[in-house]
């Protein structure tokens, strides 16, 4: 939020800084009209953010009403704060033209909720035919849609708009031109604009819902703890913890990244705000530019993968899977920790290798760490109580909301009402570009639906992988990566759930059936189900079959007869897990995008903050981040989703063992220099430790990697 001098006309301040009028202190800044303009937007944000409370406490609207009205407001306030149709024009003109066209979003928006029974009514009178859609009906649905279409583009780039415009196009001519499975039946305008703004799954559907009713709340939540000073907590905290170990300010950047990422919502966001704090600091302590820039781009994105919040995925999650908030948030605490200690364990080494110390990290401010222990502790505490008790996330969020406001008065940053207006404010405005484009992705949603893309996405994975699913893990990376060239995080783990967390699940759950395979089927209706395969099969069921003839005899099963027949083999709970693994693979993999060569935004935000070479940055953060790939693998072939606490931390012990050495390879280094025969030590200990579940592999994976830490200890001068 940077304010800048005088201008001579509010349209200019518009084209250059577009979060301007939602910022107090710019506003304080301006004079005459100028300042009213402002202070109408600054107005109209905070009031905005106050039905955001109401609406999800105390105002009953159908989900159809508030979605409409949450779209409205931000539509309006995307297009008056982005730049106009009017490249390169600073006038009143482009001011007028940016005003109109939010004007006529949120009119459309409003008018598609009120016209709803409306076009009910008149379809049932004329039973038999289309949509009986109103002239005011049509204008209303395309300015919306086009409207979407066009502020997404302005927030996000050409990627999405393209997406929103082929996926309509698919349902609307494109399918029936496509060969093969793609093929898919068109339908008629009417129909695709009907499906596309009334649909559960389209614009004003599920996926607007999440952010109207969560996503949206915990952004004024997260604005709350930053102006109550509750971030400034977090940077003096960790400075407290890690200035007492070597290379301590890099442990600053973990561990201020993963508190304040998790709220924020934004790996990029993220390191833009911690890493003009932490990058510097690392630098001045000895780490090396690409480096510095690496650590925090690697912690930025583990602070979606960190409870409570997780930024938006955890409600989206929930949302599709229909698993509690509570139990998603429980089996995440500990693959984050993984996480974050594998980024702490190459922050080791790196220090130990270019002998940095810990004298050089910056003093710490207790004033700023007292003025915001209580705004800070005390509303998380209270809210992480209330998700995991079952309370839903919106309630939750306003709750500690409250909680800080009352607690603020008894610390020295007090919310007063200029304070709430400033907090108000400045979580609309971070929730503009989230609102905006979940609308859109409603509209994929809603194709890829409608026309079965999913199924047919779904059968892909199973009949490239054959069967494999480390084959299937890796198509699913390889796709996560392409669409988070373009797409937000958010966006692609929607897009990449939609499509392909079905089929992981499925192919999780073919683990249980291999096992009954194996000891023999005696169900005579599950038998039957196989006789669709093989009609010889049913004599031989009964008796159980090899590991291997199991395995081969699943990988053969026709995607829609395994469908029928897997609900018959694992019980539902087991089925609820494996869909809950599904998609936090996918979750885990669509971040992988900020941190991965070529295009890594959070990496490339970093590395404009160090100095340092953007493409070096990139591969020194992806290095950094491979928990984003472990961690997945983990879901993937061992219990770490539903297992006991004994189990689990087992599981996460071995594993850090692992990390440990894979970092080792990666650096080049340990405690000390590697010798040749470190090197198979550490690739059979990682081996083993990485070992699901067996106790004799683990145990000499973790006996070969703490040779190599204690033997290369001793070879440091």
């Amino acid at each position: 939020m940077t304010a800048t001098g005088a201008d001579t006309a509010p349209a200019i301040e518009l084209s250059r800084r577009r979060d301007s009028m939602l910022d107090l202190d710019t506003l304080l800044q301006r004079q005459g009209t100028e300042r009213l303009l402002c202070a109408v937007v600054f107005g109209f944000a905070v009031l905005f953010a106050v039905w955001h409370v109401a609406t999800n406490i105390t105002i009953t609207e159908t989900a159809r009403w508030q979605n409409a009205i949450h779209f409205a407001g931000f539509g309006f306030l995307a297009a008056i704060t982005t730049r106009s149709f009017m490249r390169g024009t600073q006038s009143r003109r482009a001011l007028i033209a940016n005003v109109t066209f939010g004007l006529l979003i949120a009119a459309s928006s409003i008018w598609i909720a009120a016209a709803e029974n409306g076009v009910y009514a008149r379809t049932l009178a004329k039973t038999g035919q289309s949509w009986q859609f109103g002239v005011l009906d049509w204008i209303a649905g395309l300015v919306a849609i086009l409207g979407v279409i066009e502020l997404t583009r302005r927030l996000t780039g050409w990627i999405i708009p393209v997406l929103v415009i082929a996926s309509l196009s698919y349902i609307l001519f494109l399918g029936e031109l496509l060969p093969g499975a793609f093929r898919a039946a068109s339908l008629p305008l009417d129909d695709v604009l009907f499906r596309s703004l009334y649909n559960d799954e389209g614009m004003f559907g599920i996926i607007t819902s999440i952010s109207s009713s969560n996503i949206t709340l915990f952004m004024i939540f997260g604005a709350f703890l930053v102006v109550s000073g509750a971030s400034d907590f977090v940077i003096e905290l960790s400075k407290l913890v890690a200035g007492r170990f070597r290379g301590g300010a890099a442990f600053v950047a973990v561990i201020s990244s993963a508190l304040t990422g998790t709220i924020s919502g934004s790996a990029i966001a993220n390191t833009a705000s911690t890493g003009v704090i932490t990058i510097p600091m690392m630098k001045s302590n000895g780490f090396r530019p690409q480096f510095a820039a690496g650590v925090e781009a690697a912690s930025s994105t583990g602070g979606q993968l960190m409870p409570p919040i997780m930024g938006a995925g955890a409600f989206i999650m929930a949302s599709y899977t229909g698993i509690p908030y509570g139990t998603i948030v429980a089996v995440s605490v500990v693959p984050a920790m993984l996480y974050f200690l594998s980024v702490a364990c190459i922050v080791r080494i790196e220090a130990v290798k270019y002998q940095i110390g810990t004298e050089q990290v910056v003093a710490i401010d207790r004033r700023k760490m007292l003025a915001g222990l209580l705004n800070f502790v005390l509303p998380l505490c209270v809210m992480t109580y209330l998700l995991v008790s079952g309370r839903t996330p919106s309630f939750a969020a306003v709750f500690a909301i409250g909680t800080l406001i009352v607690v603020s008065w008894i610390t020295p940053n007090r919310m007063g009402p200029v304070n709430i207006s400033r907090a108000l404010a400045l979580g609309i405005k971070t929730s503009i570009m989230t609102a905006v484009l979940l609308v859109a992705v409603g509209l994929i949603n809603n194709a890829i639906t409608t026309s079965g893309l999913a199924n047919t996405f779904a059968l892909m994975i199973a009949q490239w992988s054959q069967g494999s699913l480390i084959i299937a893990l890796v198509l699913v990376t390889l796709a996560s990566l392409v669409l988070g060239m373009g797409l937000p995080v958010t966006a692609a783990y929607i897009v990449l759930s939609i499509l392909s967390a079905p089929a992981l699940a499925g192919m999780l759950a073919d683990g249980q059936v291999v096992q009954q395979l194996v000891a023999g089927i005696t169900d005579p209706a599950v038998a039957a189900s196989f006789a669709l395969v093989d009609p010889s099969l049913m004599m031989t069921l009964a008796d159980g079959m090899s590991l291997e003839d199991a395995k081969a005899l699943v990988a053969s099963i026709p995607f829609d007869v395994a469908v029928a027949i897997r609900p018959m083999m694992v019980d539902a709970e087991a089925m609820t897990m494996f869909l809950l693994t599904a998609h936090l693979i996918v979750f885990w993999l669509s971040q992988d995008s900020n941190v991965t060569p070529p295009v890594c935004l959070a990496a490339f935000t970093a590395a404009g903050i160090a100095g340092s070479r953007p493409m070096a940055t990139g591969v020194e953060a992806w290095k950094i981040a491979k928990g984003l790939y472990i961690v997945p693998l983990m879901f993937a072939y061992t219990p770490l989703v539903g297992a006991d606490l004994p189990d689990l931390l087992r599981l996460a012990g071995f594993a850090l063992l692992g990390i440990y050495s894979t970092n080792c390879l990666l650096q080049r280094y340990a405690e000390g220099p590697l010798t040749r025969w470190h090197w198979p030590l550490l690739v059979g200990g990682a081996v083993g430790c990485y070992w699901p579940m067996e106790w004799l592999p683990n145990l000499l994976g973790s006996a070969a990697v703490i040779t190599v830490l204690l033997t290369s200890r001793r070879r440091v001068a």
